[in-house]
């Protein structure tokens, strides 16, 4: 006689749906831009997690775990790019002298060289304050880009703006959700030094004349501690501790259109505040090419022959040769792949 199979203890597993990203604004109808951030050539420990930061920076148009491998060379990322949307790269590269970082269009360029001449790490700058703030759903949204002190002048510097703007998907003021600006992304040129700040702020607001005793109360949906206090209108009469800067500054007050969480509410004065989340650099533009890594010179910041030569002499280790140069792989990989692989979680 035959047996039949008890289905009643095989558990159910639900199956796992991946979201897949829109290609297309539902709002604007523009094409959504899409990046990727990878290294070419070794790179120290510290240039590791400055990748890992910038590619949650780019969140969430990115691929956040994107794994690298031994001899995968331009072209690869580049096949890989076409059907996935990609418009953009950001490559880290370090030679003896300094770290660069290449910000470049797809597929056909231009490209952006940057010569980075300060950077710090996310985890610094929260460790340098008091109360650090980085929630996880700070990144379900792109963030704002402003761009201070470039000017309409030298050509190479409308280049990079136009570059800088067309990374981040652009917003309508008339149908931009509130909720969705929480971070921002500042670049200001120095003129004198020809230098950029690149700094990552999140946003905050904070309702104009409401003590912090309260919003923490609201916020948090914690019972305070009222045992020394005579009457529960000490506890909201009370100053409570602050600082001079969670003052009630005029010029940085809005008036809401819409309630932002459970605070913040519509038709009221809130205080913008920004906090510094990281990274943070000090780019430098050297050069500009009309293609992919490849191509005509567009700009130079050695504009005679012999600041030409000397700047190629020390970019030496950073032109694409095609080799796979990278003797580690992302994410604990050591299997012996094939260099055209490149995969994304």
């Amino acid at each position: 006689m035959a047996r039949f199979r008890n289905k009643k203890n095989k558990p159910f597993v639900k199956p796992i749906v991946m979201k897949k990203q829109p290609n297309v604004d539902h709002i604007t109808g523009d094409k959504i831009p899409k990046s990727f951030v990878f290294s070419r050539g070794k790179l120290p420990g510290s240039l590791r997690q400055l990748q890992s930061d910038l590619r949650k920076l780019m969140l969430p148009y990115t691929a956040l775990k994107l794994r690298e491998k031994k001899r995968n060379n331009l072209k690869d990322f580049l096949n890989v790019a076409g059907p996935m949307g990609v418009t953009h790269f950001l490559m880290l590269s370090k030679t003896q002298s300094a770290a660069y970082l290449r910000v470049a269009r797809t597929p056909q360029g231009p490209t952006l060289t940057f010569k980075i001449h300060e950077y710090s790490l996310a985890v610094d700058v929260a460790n340098s304050q008091l109360r650090p703030r980085c929630p996880q759903d700070l990144f379900k949204n792109p963030p704002l880009i402003v761009l201070s002190g470039f000017g309409n002048g030298d050509q190479h510097l409308k280049l990079t703006t136009v570059m800088f703007q067309n990374i981040f998907p652009a917003i309508d003021i008339n149908t931009v959700k509130l909720s969705s600006c929480q971070r921002i992304l500042l670049l200001n040129y120095n003129k004198d030094t020809k230098r950029i700040d690149f700094r990552h702020y999140s946003i905050r607001l904070q309702p104009v004349g409401v003590s912090r005793r309260l919003r923490k109360f609201v916020q948090n949906h914690q019972v305070p501690d009222l045992r020394n206090l005579q009457d529960v209108s000490d506890f909201v009469t009370k100053a409570g501790y602050g600082s001079e800067s969670e003052g009630d500054d005029e010029a940085a007050t809005v008036t809401l259109t819409s309630d932002l969480g459970r605070v913040n509410r519509a038709s009221t004065r809130s205080a913008v505040k920004l906090q510094e989340i990281g990274p943070r650099m000090t780019l430098q533009l050297i050069k500009i090419e009309e293609g992919l890594c490849s191509g005509g010179v567009i700009f130079s910041e050695y504009g005679n022959a012999d600041g030409k030569k000397k700047q190629n002499d020390q970019e030496e280790d950073i032109e694409e040769d095609g080799d796979g140069d990278e003797d580690t792989e992302e994410d604990g990989d050591e299997d012996s792949e094939d260099g055209g692989d490149v995969e994304k979680d």
